[in-house]
């Protein structure tokens, strides 16, 4: 498995390079010495993580196909392309109909209200009910 696909040895080089003016060369080896700890340390946490799993899966941990589990294998344009192309009979989703609901109190008694004087467009409306 390799973690730095994308790196590649003028990429390290640089990298290295750049760490020099940085750190100089007083600081550099004690740097150099921590970064390795910590990818030492890294691996035994990989290496512990993948024992654990072994002993907790037992013999079934052989029998996974890791590399269909790879997320990476998951591209969303092919995802789409094949759900589009799939041949297999679609759900149909069923179509919901609006549900006829009655009219509102509102309404109706604005309906049935005749107006005892002529309505003014201008003055403000006042509901007698309300106070």
């Amino acid at each position: 498995m390799r973690v730095f696909n994308g790196l590649s040895f003028e990429k390290l080089l640089l990298v290295g390079v750049i760490a020099v003016f940085l750190l100089g060369p007083d600081k550099l080896p004690s740097y150099a010495a921590k970064l390795g700890r910590l990818v030492r340390t890294l691996r035994d946490y990989a290496d512990g993580a993948k024992v654990r799993m072994k002993e907790e899966m037992g013999p079934e941990f052989d029998e996974v196909d890791w590399k269909k589990l790879d997320p990476r294998q998951y591209d969303p344009r092919r995802i789409i392309r094949e759900a589009l192309l799939d041949d297999s009979p679609a759900v149909v989703a069923p179509v919901i109909k609006p549900v006829s609901r009655p009219e509102p109190a509102y309404l109706s008694r604005q309906k049935d209200a005749v107006p005892s004087q002529p309505i003014d467009a201008t003055a403000t409306p006042f509901d007698s009910e309300s106070t």
